[in-house]
């Protein structure tokens, strides 16, 4: 653990001052990231306990909440099992309540819209998955969300499906509206269906959504503006992007930083509010020498952007911002160890290391309130 300087400190205190993600005002910088905790129903429905988790980091003074991934279809996009969807109008209301605690401490809350794609490995709807084409994902399964062994060989998504894939995104954001949030945060990072047509080795499609960069692309851009299309120019998207995968964890584009910069510049006027950048520690060059990836979205695109990896350690979080890489810090581990965190930075209180045991043996709600001795369904 360690001790950190009270907000007085002019550097620390940026991290608490107003920032805005299109026409969504914030009272400070600090938003919690989007962590898979499979603790929904079976059939995909938000509980009171997530509730009651969501609602903490808003009362412990975190700016803007972002959903775990959201799936956003009845078809191929469920990733894991016991995950929340926006795929019918009942999971819609399933979030309001959820929408409703972190709205009465003062926060703002995004909904993450994801479809697993290939690396899917639970999903109630279909028994087999769906990518860009029909490639063996690398790596295996993660057993922190119940997976086993390899990921299984995808089938290839059809153009009817690439059509329903995006309209999937689309009605899943216009029920977040619904439901009261204040925007939508597309996944396009991490090796999801996304981030796998615009993955070189994980596209090998021969039609207008394979081989250039502009065509592997092509389905981020739709899918960005049908969701803009839908919900209309006063509600917040943001787009999250990354090099590394969960299922590859090394990776990086093989164009780096020119390639980046169309990236960063195609999503930006797509158009986009903000976006979202994650790696393992974001100050780190993108690729092994030269700005990181924030920088880079910072740089060249047009839009805010959110940094996110290693940042619990204000020395870093707050370098971010002074160095112009960032406009805002998302904090994965940082939040889970301390809903309170920005209370924290602001009184100068001890912050303690993370806890590994909160997501092992499973990375659900149950586990950590077992972990820290509160009976399960109790704040």
């Amino acid at each position: 653990m360690f001790r950190i300087p009270r907000a007085a400190d002019m550097s620390v205190s940026t991290l608490l001052d107003p920032a805005a993600l299109g026409q969504l005002r914030l009272t400070n910088r600090l938003a919690v990231a989007p962590m898979t905790r499979v603790s929904a129903t079976a059939d995909g429905l938000a509980t009171t306990r997530m509730a009651d988790y969501y609602g903490d980091f808003a009362a412990g003074g975190f700016g803007l909440v972002i959903t775990e991934g959201v799936y956003t279809d009845r078809a191929y996009a469920q990733g894991y099992l016991f995950q929340p969807g926006l795929a019918d109008d009942i999971q819609g209301e399933a979030w309001r309540p959820v929408v409703e605690r972190v709205h009465a401490s003062g926060g703002r809350i995004v909904a993450q819209l994801m479809h697993a794609g290939a690396i899917s490995q639970g999903n109630r709807h279909r028994p087999i998955s769906k990518g860009p084409s029909a490639v063996q994902p690398r790596g295996v399964q993660m057993s922190i969300y119940r997976g086993e062994g390899l990921y299984r060989l995808p089938a290839e998504l059809s153009l009817a499906e690439l059509d329903e894939v995006v309209g999937g995104f689309a009605s899943s954001a216009v029920r977040a509206k619904e439901a009261g949030f204040d925007g939508v945060e597309i996944h396009g990072a991490n090796g999801y269906l996304l981030d796998q047509f615009l993955t070189d080795y994980t596209n090998q499609r021969t039609d207008g959504y394979g081989g250039s960069l502009e065509r592997r692309l092509r389905i981020c851009v739709e899918t960005i503006l049908a969701v803009r299309q839908a919900v209309g120019s006063d509600f917040t998207i943001g787009y999250r992007v990354s090099l590394g995968k969960v299922n590859d964890f090394t990776h990086k584009w093989g164009g780096g930083e020119v390639e980046a910069a169309a990236i960063f510049q195609t999503l930006s006027a797509a158009p986009l509010d903000y976006l979202h950048t994650t790696e393992f520690e974001a100050w780190q060059s993108a690729f092994g020498e030269g700005p990181s990836l924030a920088a880079l979205a910072r740089h060249h695109g047009t839009v805010p952007v959110i940094a996110n990896g290693s940042l619990h350690s204000p020395v870093q979080a707050v370098g971010m911002i002074a160095r112009g890489e960032a406009d805002l810090v998302s904090l994965g581990r940082g939040a889970l160890t301390h809903a309170n965190w920005p209370h924290r930075l602001r009184d100068g209180q001890v912050l303690e290391a993370f806890d590994r045991a909160l997501l092992s043996p499973v990375a659900d709600l149950a586990n950590a309130d077992r972990l820290r001795g509160v009976p399960h369904g109790v704040a």
